[in-house]
């Protein structure tokens, strides 16, 4: 498995614990329409979802999750970097900045 395809089947893993809420459950199918075995690497999909104790959320809703989940996390990235020019702009050096901010 790519690390790409990690990243793509931890970003549903998140959208889909986030849309179904606290309390709920959710898992893969273990096998096919067919009764064939469907690989681990090949488990987390949105096909192969199932959603214990509530509605299983649309395709659209988990893409839509994924991308607020991703713009977030580039918010956040974008966010640290801009504090960070901000601290050298102040005169601090990396190592004071990494004593402050741990990174």
């Amino acid at each position: 498995m790519t690390e790409q395809e990690k990243i793509n089947q931890n970003n549903l893993f998140k959208a889909v614990a986030s849309l179904i809420g606290t309390g709920k459950s959710f898992g893969w199918k273990k096998t096919d329409s067919d009764g064939n075995e469907i690989p681990n690497d090949q488990r987390i999909t949105y096909e192969n979802l199932i959603v214990h104790n509530a509605s299983k959320p649309s395709e659209s809703d988990v893409n839509t999750k994924i991308q607020e989940n991703k713009d977030a996390e580039t918010a956040t990235t974008n966010k640290k970097a801009s504090g960070k020019a901000k601290l050298k702009e102040l005169g601090l050096d990396d190592a004071e900045i990494k004593a402050l901010i741990g990174a």
